[in-house]
């Protein structure tokens, strides 16, 4: 008798699809067999014919920060994982500029995810202020907190680190075989054209895109590849959001180089129009401010072909993950986006970067690509389940449905066995007043999240059934896609 067991659903990995007719049996949160034989269970979920994937890893996440105080945490922001069919999240602990000791960076973020968890977690941290001091705590970090990736900037002044940093940071993740994450937009740029729009009393939220222009990114994520390969060293770039940016990262993997990209909803569904007047389905005429709500750094870009562009990389597998850059601010509130008026004018400066999409990551992309045909189930799994797991060190465990692995699921409806909605932010379960996705319709939407065999979401009985408290701190090992290629420069020993 076994605690759980699903069947009569497609089982879906990175490379197969499994039929209906294999059952899957979980004991102690653990998958224990896979079989065609029929099984026994405790609890029994019978997926009437729809597909079974792995539970989704959102791998970038920013819950709790001290730059978004209106944000989500720790609570309301697994808790909207889990309804989105995430069984695990990665967040961010950051280093503040001028505090060396790492030690206290990460108990200062353990101490914040104290309040629990709906979902498994761990954490990334970022580095604004390397020093030697600090890059020495660094192999602690991995051996006792089991934290295998670093997130660095070249851009905003909280955080930008100039070229030699960055390669100090790349040596010592090389060494340690940490995954690095890097924000690629080049400051200058931004700086001096920040500096002309301010000139010209050009603040509405919409020049926020302008700000910040395809070449920004391009000219950093070039350069960022460049610096990598100095060091020799596999590199990720976070959030992009242009296919000229993208095209440096798949010319540089047709050569063999390993240097993966990451993106997001935002870049595939979502231009720079809303910063002119909000959602067009939820706008409201009386309030010129709205579309503050889209401000995200890089920018939404202005040309719906963009965003096909970004959609081409997904499919010919430039794209190495989707994750949602969770990073939220309320909007009707003095301390969230509407910072951004400043004595009765717009400053889009002054805004909270970051858009809300923890919970609607999945369902957009298996309504949009999968139930549309424009990737396949396969894709999907490996970009939102399988390759975060690889890229951070959790493949022993989570990212795919196999015997010994975590029984982490996200089951959905058969394909037309929903009723079709339009997404309202009242649906959803994050604590923020406003969803950029706000007016697209849904085909489809987790039935069943599963964590390690407790059912934790049922959309149909109740919503979220697991407790606080139920996710666990996963730490993590070295990353099977970012090892090092070869033997260090011995310049670098």
């Amino acid at each position: 008798m076994f605690d759980l067991v699903i069947h009569n659903g497609y089982i879906v990995t990175a490379s197969d699809i499994l039929p209906p007719s294999v059952y899957i049996g979980i004991k102690d949160g653990i998958i224990q067999t896979m079989t065609t034989e029929p099984l026994e269970g405790i609890k029994v979920i019978d997926a009437q014919g729809g597909y079974v994937t792995p539970g989704g890893i959102d791998s970038h996440v920013h819950i709790d920060q001290d730059n978004a105080p209106t944000g989500d945490n720790f609570e309301s922001g697994s808790r909207s994982a889990i309804a989105g069919g995430n069984t695990t999240i990665l967040p961010f602990a950051i280093q503040p500029k001028g505090s060396y000791d790492l030690k206290a960076v990460v108990a200062d973020y353990h101490k914040r995810a104290s309040v629990g968890a709906y979902c498994d977690y761990g954490f990334h941290l970022i580095v604004s202020d390397p020093n030697a001091t600090m890059l020495k705590q660094l192999p602690e970090i991995v051996s006792q907190e089991g934290i295998t990736s670093i997130k660095v900037y070249t851009t905003y002044p909280r955080y930008k680190l100039n070229d030699s940093q960055l390669l100090d940071i790349l040596l010592e993740t090389r060494k340690l075989e940490m995954t690095t994450m890097i924000h690629a937009e080049n400051s200058d740029v931004i700086d001096f054209i920040n500096e002309k729009l301010q000139e010209k009393k050009m603040t509405d939220p919409y020049y926020h895109s302008m700000s910040r222009p395809i070449e920004a990114e391009e000219e950093a994520s070039y350069r960022v590849i460049s610096l990598a390969k100095i060091i020799d060293v596999p590199i990720l770039i976070v959030h992009m959001s242009s296919e000229l940016a993208l095209s440096h990262v798949e010319n540089a993997q047709k050569q063999l180089t390993p240097i993966y990209a990451e993106t997001c909803p935002q870049y595939l569904f979502l231009t720079s129009d809303y910063l002119k007047q909000g959602c067009c389905n939820h706008k409201h005429a009386d309030d010129s401010f709205e579309g503050a709500k889209y401000i995200c750094s890089p920018p939404l870009r202005q040309d719906q072909k963009e965003l096909e562009g970004v959609w081409r990389s997904i499919i010919n597998g430039t794209v190495t993950v989707f994750s949602s850059d969770h990073a939220p601010s309320k909007y009707d509130h003095p301390k969230g986006k509407k910072l951004g008026i400043v004595n009765g004018l717009p400053h889009y400066k002054q805004v909270p970067n970051g858009l809300p999409g923890i919970e609607t990551r999945l369902p957009l992309l298996f309504c949009y690509g999968v139930e549309t045909g424009r990737i396949t189930p396969q894709k999907f799994v490996e970009l939102c389940s399988t390759n975060p797991a690889k890229l951070y060190g959790l493949s022993d465990k989570k990212g795919t449905i196999g015997i010994g692995y975590d029984a982490d699921f996200t089951i959905w409806y058969p394909k037309g066995q929903m009723k079709p909605f339009e997404l309202d932010n009242k649906m959803l379960h994050h604590d923020i007043d406003y969803s950029p996705f706000e007016g697209m319709t849904f085909t489809n939407w987790p039935r069943y999240t599963v964590l390690r065999g407790e059912i934790a979401w049922d959309r149909d009985n109740g919503g979220v059934l697991n407790k606080l408290g139920s996710g666990n701190y996963l730490k993590r090992g070295p990353s099977t896609l970012a090892g090092p290629k070869g033997e260090l420069n011995p310049i670098f020993a």
